[in-house]
């Protein structure tokens, strides 16, 4: 909105200063920090409805008698409501809301958000145990993804510059001016993207502040990455794949970081609000289809290390657990619990020290990320 209320003073009136409009830079800076302002306003408001409303969290059997787990019993949930507001309007007001990359991001978010959202309140307000069947909810999330790899595959057109020649292709990690062409598997892989790194933020959400901390260090790696790749300049000199317009998405990036910080605010240990699936599936998205549009899939293993490790530790637990009952007659765990941070609770680590040491390996996986762009 003021993007276009800028240009519109500019071109009529001449207006000087509006220019600063124009940059990418000035944008994501307001955008955080109105995101920011945004939690600050409305995370109070939302947490006091929804405990007049008695919309609580259940706290896990398994974990009655771990660390503080006994009383996260009636903690509001549905906390996402706050992070996808502050995210969705300052990005309304400072991107450039006509750019396809916003559109795809965005409507990713929102969508998952609706499918976590309906999770929560057939769960916390209907009492459903499981919420919503798990097989609507893998619907919901590859019929998001079918479209969002639908639009690049068959409509390329859309987005600024020669996305056409592009559209299937994706960046190579180490590899210096070598991608990977996914051919006519390109939407069966996007769905597949979009499901799984949804549903591994959904894995990730166990631990007070550990989502969306994890979320915020990813997203501003991958803001870095579409402001890169946006760059006429800098991406010609890093030798990477040029995306004309994808700069727009620092926008959105910045915005998510600052939707983070002030949900981490109320969200941090001791938790005042959990965000739920509402948030947790809209963040994961949110994840997902930024790396899907600035070609950085493969980079989804180091940018969301900790998603990956918190996914792959059900998956050993699950097929360990299957194969110890047909070898010994009994089934067996490998970890202590699953996801790998339930392990670590049980095994006698503080919940708080557990996320900030996951906090520090996602910033080590960070940089890692941006050294592909000169390791190469």
């Amino acid at each position: 909105m003021f993007y276009y209320l800028a240009e519109w003073l500019r071109s009529t009136f001449d207006t000087p200063g509006f220019g600063v409009f124009q940059y990418i830079t000035f944008r994501a800076a307001a955008a955080a920090i109105s995101a920011l302002l945004i939690s600050f306003f409305i995370g109070p408001k939302i947490i006091k409805a929804l405990k007049a409303n008695q919309i609580g969290e259940q706290a896990k059997a398994e974990l009655q008698s771990v660390g503080q787990h006994s009383i996260k019993a009636g903690t509001p949930t549905m906390g996402g409501l706050i992070v996808l507001l502050a995210l969705v309007v300052p990005t309304l007001l400072w991107a450039n809301v006509s750019n396809m990359f916003i559109i795809l991001v965005l409507l990713t978010t929102v969508w998952l958000g609706a499918v976590g959202f309906l999770d929560d309140y057939l769960k916390v307000v209907k009492k459903y145990p499981k919420g919503l069947i798990g097989k609507y909810k893998i619907v919901g999330q590859l019929t998001i993804g079918f479209i969002l790899g639908g639009v690049i595959y068959f409509f390329p057109e859309t987005f600024p510059g020669a996305f056409a020649e592009i559209n299937t292709l994706t960046t190579v990690p180490f590899a210096k001016g070598i991608n990977f062409d996914y051919g006519i598997f390109y939407i069966p892989l996007i769905m597949f993207i979009v499901t799984a790194t949804s549903n591994a933020v959904n894995l990730t959400d166990g631990l007070d502040g550990l989502s969306i901390g994890t979320v915020g260090i990813a997203v501003m790696t991958l803001g870095i990455f579409a402001y890169v790749s946006g760059h006429a300049e800098i991406s010609e000199y890093l030798n990477i794949i040029q995306l004309k317009g994808s700069g727009e998405l620092t926008v959105f990036a910045a915005a998510l970081c600052g939707a983070a910080l002030g949900f981490l605010w109320y969200n941090a240990y001791p938790a005042q609000i959990f965000m739920g699936d509402t948030g947790s599936l809209a963040l994961g998205g949110a994840v997902g289809a930024m790396s899907i549009l600035i070609k950085k899939e493969f980079l989804l293993p180091i940018v969301g290390g900790v998603f990956f490790a918190e996914t792959l530790s059900v998956i050993i637990q699950v097929m360990y657990f299957k194969y110890s009952r047909k070898k010994y007659g009994e089934p067996r765990r490998l970890f202590k619990m699953a996801p790998i941070h339930h392990h670590y609770e049980k095994s006698g680590l503080h919940e708080a020290k557990i996320v900030n040491r996951f906090y520090i390996i996602a910033i080590m996986l960070a940089i890692l990320a941006l050294a592909t762009f000169k390791v190469r």
